[in-house]
């Protein structure tokens, strides 16, 4: 799964790098993006515009918005099959963009948290699926989940699962194509020969430490674990 990311950025390189109208007065760099926020994504509705919205997908049938806290994620594997994501994966694409995501790797009782980026340090997009829900009295809800995938050579080392992410060149696709089989192969594990890897400390775990000593490696744990 991937259940905390970083795009700590500033709002300019994220407008230079999508081609984006960025805000500075609704974006916030942030080192521990973490479920139930709002957060950046780009939608295939508004591609112009940096857009806010709540990490925890909620389908537009759903009766209670609570769904969301179990809809972070969502497979790519099954994205045409479950209720959940079928529609949105057909009609509502994303890009969330990031410059490092979080995984910990689990030894016994253990778990070891690892920041995992591009090699470059560069901003990346995850493919992401959006929806629209209203409540009782039309209050509107924009919610995304974060697509997931298998892991690459270097993932396998951490984690069972990773963020879908896109390779640049694919990233308009993946807002505008129709055809739901040929997006299903921009979802494949990203190039492990372009990531990197390394522990950090646990302040990481709450969503409350905020800032960039949590990106830190943290070098007083066992010995070979940076890839």
């Amino acid at each position: 799964m991937c259940g905390r990311f970083q795009v700590s950025v500033k709002g300019k390189h994220i407008s230079e790098r999508f081609n984006v109208k960025v805000f500075d007065e609704r974006y916030t760099p942030s080192y521990n993006c973490a479920p139930s926020q709002n957060l950046a994504v780009i939608t295939n509705k508004e591609p112009g515009k940096l857009n806010f919205y709540k990490w925890g997908l909620v389908p537009f049938w759903s009766n209670d918005p609570r769904t969301g806290f179990k809809l972070i994620n969502a497979r790519a594997e099954s994205l045409s099959e479950k209720a959940s994501f079928k529609s949105a994966f057909s009609k509502r694409r994303c890009l969330i963009p990031a410059n490092g995501f979080y995984e910990w790797k689990k030894e016994g009782k253990q778990k070891t948290p690892f920041r995992i980026f591009v090699e470059t340090e560069e901003i990346f997009a995850m493919a992401g699926i959006w929806e629209t829900w209203k409540d009782s009295e039309d209050k509107v809800l924009n919610t995304f989940a974060i697509i997931t995938t298998e892991p690459n050579s270097l993932m396998k080392k951490i984690h069972k699962r990773m963020p879908a992410i896109l390779n640049k060149n694919d990233e308009l696709a993946w807002l505008f194509e129709n055809d739901t089989d040929y997006l299903k192969t921009l979802l494949s594990p990203f190039d492990a020969n372009k990531m990197r890897a390394y522990t950090i400390s646990n302040k990481v775990n709450s969503p409350a430490n905020n800032e960039a000593s949590i990106i830190e490696e943290y070098k007083s744990r066992t010995p070979g674990l940076l890839f």
